[in-house]
């Protein structure tokens, strides 16, 4: 057993965590997915499987296992070409490895009805993968704040509180944390942000300059939630990341049994 992990029931939901790609310094490359990100599964209820990458032709073999997909956040960003545009800045990350696989996966299992949860850069993927674009730079748009971080911050300080979010409409976040108005502070550490909003998506929560940070998908058979925040960072000292992790655990755990499992 892994230290300081409780063992999960044998019949803990599966999620699938797609990894980052990343080259180190001297050339090598990784294929990763964060600590932070596998306790939030387990925090959740369900088993983390961190899948590599996949051929688009593999993926409903993915989603026949799975009971639940997390799109992590990182450092890269979705590249510009998904969504009509050039790089405005070649010094910033891009992972086109895992573009070519996550956002064809993400259409798949919405309708499929696997619930998929998607953080920062997740819920990026969400929007683009649906049609939706990006602000390259949210900080360089009229209007908008800078919600970067600042690398010589401490950690706790980077993913401390940064700003409040307001809940918008009468969606799951409603129901979760109380009518439109309703106020969370949430941590800020994203360069990009939503721009045009997909038309699947519904928006569930704004920050105070306007920007969207956390969505639905409308009319989903299963849970189906982007959040432009992390709440993965020490979520079990977090009441709203343990109130997502919750809801998403208990969608996961609807589909396993739904499937007999």
């Amino acid at each position: 057993m892994l230290s300081g992990m409780t063992p999960l029931p044998h019949d803990a939901p599966l999620i699938l965590l797609p990894a980052d790609h990343r080259t180190r310094r001297d050339g090598e490359r990784q294929r990763l997915v964060l600590a932070p990100y596998v306790e939030a599964v387990r925090l959740a209820g369900g088993r983390p499987l961190m899948v590599p990458g996949a051929l688009p032709e593999e993926l409903d073999a993915l989603l026949d296992i799975a009971d639940g997909v997390l799109l992590t956040g990182s450092p890269s960003n979705v590249h510009p070409s998904h969504f009509g545009e050039a790089v405005l800045n070649e010094a910033l990350p891009l992972d086109p490895e895992r573009d070519r696989w996550t956002l064809p996966l993400i259409p798949r299992a919405i309708e499929r009805g696997v619930p998929l949860f998607g953080i920062c850069r997740g819920v990026q993927e969400m929007n683009v993968a649906l049609g939706g674009s990006l602000h390259q730079a949210v900080h360089q748009v009229p209007g908008h704040a800078d919600h970067r971080d600042r690398d010589a911050d401490p950690i706790d300080v980077q993913y401390g509180p940064a700003h409040p979010i307001e809940v918008v409409g009468d969606g799951c976040f409603a129901g979760w944390f109380g009518p439109a108005g309703t106020r969370l502070t949430v941590n800020s550490l994203h360069g990009q942000g939503l721009n045009r909003l997909a038309d699947a998506l519904q928006v569930e929560a704004r920050a105070p300059d306007g920007l969207v940070e956390a969505v639905s998908v409308g009319g989903a058979s299963a849970f189906a939630v982007g959040v432009q925040w992390h709440p993965e960072w020490k979520a079990a000292e977090n009441a709203v990341s343990r109130r997502l992790l919750t809801a998403y655990g208990e969608a996961a755990r609807a589909r396993r049994a739904s499937r007999g499992r």
